[in-house]
């Protein structure tokens, strides 16, 4: 039998608060994390995601009190990202009440860094996050760089391109041991013009680990397709925190479509 796919409210989270932009940028308040995460336990999300988006430039006390105040109030799994740089980073979020990690600019800076997290915690506690956006596929006719997969992986929000082609990093993530890929199209993040398919789809080929699709959540009709592309669980922020769709919806419209679900 399949396994049942999760949905996963997103809480993006700037000093303390939970926020949302387009592309990260114009960002709106939506709340307080713990008030959101309680009231996504009692709707019947199946686990939150918690993204500290200022971690990299910020002070990070504020999410450990957030995280902490979060596990006490909620009983589905937490998993807690932004600002992850050391194996000392994951050690302190998983005392503070996170079930995993998810790490994105350190592992992109020292790939090792998923091996030796995974290695000490379990493959089931770290989260390789892949921020993607389109470019041109290589040798493609602009005459720009570009990646195989036309995928490349990005930092700081979407707004830096390595040079990654980022269908090989997901493979490269599986392969030094991290349990899941967080899947976020950085071209639709906060569009709500529907995930990216393509983008999921040449991820879901290229690795066996769980893959939760992220960016781009607009209406109930967005979530079935993502599942079918190969998602295991799906995202969304901002459909969520200003009450636009609810989680016990968007399970009844992938159960009509054929897929398991809690």
């Amino acid at each position: 039998m399949s396994v049942a796919v999760r949905v996963i409210p997103c809480l993006d989270v700037d000093a303390g608060r939970v926020v949302k932009g387009v592309n990260f940028q114009n960002l709106r308040d939506a709340g307080d994390p713990v008030e959101l995460a309680r009231r996504y336990d009692a709707e019947g999300a199946d686990e939150l995601t918690f993204l500290d988006i200022t971690a990299s430039s910020g002070d990070r006390s504020t999410t450990y009190d957030v995280v902490r105040r979060t596990a006490e109030q909620v009983f589905i799994p937490l998993t807690v990202g932004g600002g992850v740089r050391t194996v000392d980073d994951v050690d302190r979020l998983l005392r503070a009440g996170a079930d995993k990690v998810s790490v994105n600019t350190a592992a992109i800076g020292r790939p090792e860094f998923l091996r030796e997290a995974a290695h000490r915690y379990g493959s089931q506690c770290v989260v390789l996050s892949v921020d993607a956006r389109r470019v041109q596929p290589s040798g493609g006719p602009s005459g720009r760089p570009g990646t195989p997969s036309g995928f490349e992986v990005t930092t700081h929000g979407g707004r830096e391109g390595t040079g990654i082609d980022a269908v090989e990093w997901a493979r490269r993530g599986q392969e030094l041991g991290v349990g899941e890929i967080l899947l976020n199209s950085m071209d639709a993040d906060g569009t709500r013009d529907g995930f990216d398919l393509e983008l999921l789809a040449r991820v879901r080929a290229a690795v066996s680990v769980p893959v939760i699709a992220s960016g781009g959540a607009g209406s109930l009709a967005h979530f079935a397709p993502a599942v079918d592309a190969g998602a295991d669980a799906v995202l969304a922020a901002s459909v969520f925190h200003f009450g636009d769709l609810r989680i016990s919806d968007v399970k009844e419209a992938i159960g009509a479509a054929g897929h398991p679900v809690r």
